[in-house]
């Protein structure tokens, strides 16, 4: 990863302003599980948990969005202050892995940290997961029907196209996200991480100033002032502070030191 598998560079980026590291993106590293790769280390290996009790201990943010379930549960075995999803769903409300179970969304809540809400339009509409995956299939079938003849390929896939239209992702599918975390372990255990930057693609959410529409639709179903100032800000910046007294309190600490090197 950035951090060239050393805590003296953990350190160092600390040092820089760094306030957060996501333990693996779209690949699996030599010590974290990407939620979009193969496994290989049960989670987190003894290398990863320790850069997890180092983060903590400097007071940077712990984030496990891109990472595997596996990863999710070692990294909560280990903290000792709240963690954060910078930018993930519900996977029962969308089954991507790239969105948070129901079991790990348990354990957030002992653990006192939040899921960030992600606006990626696959990640929000499971309609959408499953039209991308039978458009993945498709594609693989007519090129084996068409083997030899690639030109044929595209017409073809365009026409399953046309006779299967593709889903939207809704303002209003969003907001599901929002409420399962929400009655699964409350309303201090979220926010908005919408990724505009990475992805996008909700119908009438495609930047931040749009942010109101979804606080109007959570307003809509019951969610107060006060809910949706925690939603906004005050969760987030509970957690940082949660951070930075958990690192105050272990400044007396000694550095962890690891001479395994990848």
């Amino acid at each position: 990863g950035s951090i060239g598998s050393s805590l003296g560079v953990l350190r160092q980026m600390h040092a820089l302003g760094a306030r957060y590291l996501t333990l693996a993106h779209y690949k699996t590293i030599g010590w974290a599980d990407s939620s979009n790769d193969e496994p290989r280390n049960h989670g987190l290996s003894d290398f990863g948990k320790q850069v997890v009790r180092e983060m903590q201990r400097i007071g940077m943010l712990v984030d496990l969005s891109h990472t595997s379930e596996g990863t999710m549960m070692a990294a909560l075995d280990v903290a000792q202050a709240p963690v954060f999803f910078s930018h993930s769903g519900a996977r029962a409300v969308d089954g991507h892995p790239r969105n948070v179970p129901d079991a790990v969304l348990d354990r957030l809540k002992a653990n006192g940290g939040i899921v960030m809400v992600n606006s990626v339009d696959y990640f929000v509409s499971e309609d959408l997961r499953q039209w991308r995956a039978a458009r993945a299939g498709e594609e693989a079938r007519l090129k084996v029907v068409h083997t030899g003849y690639p030109d044929r390929v595209k017409p073809a896939l365009d026409a399953w196209e046309a006779a299967h239209p593709q889903p939207k992702a809704t303002l209003s599918q969003l907001a599901d996200h929002v409420d399962h975390v929400v009655k699964r372990i409350g309303i201090d255990n979220v926010g908005v991480g919408a990724d505009f930057d990475g992805g996008g693609g909700v119908e009438h959410f495609a930047s931040v100033a749009d942010y109101p529409a979804l606080f109007v639709e959570l307003a809509r179903r019951g969610y107060s002032q006060a809910d949706l100032e925690k939603l906004a800000s005050r969760n987030m910046l509970r957690v940082m502070r949660a951070a930075e007294a958990y690192a105050a309190a272990h400044r007396a600490d000694p550095p962890i030191e690891s001479p395994t090197v990848f």
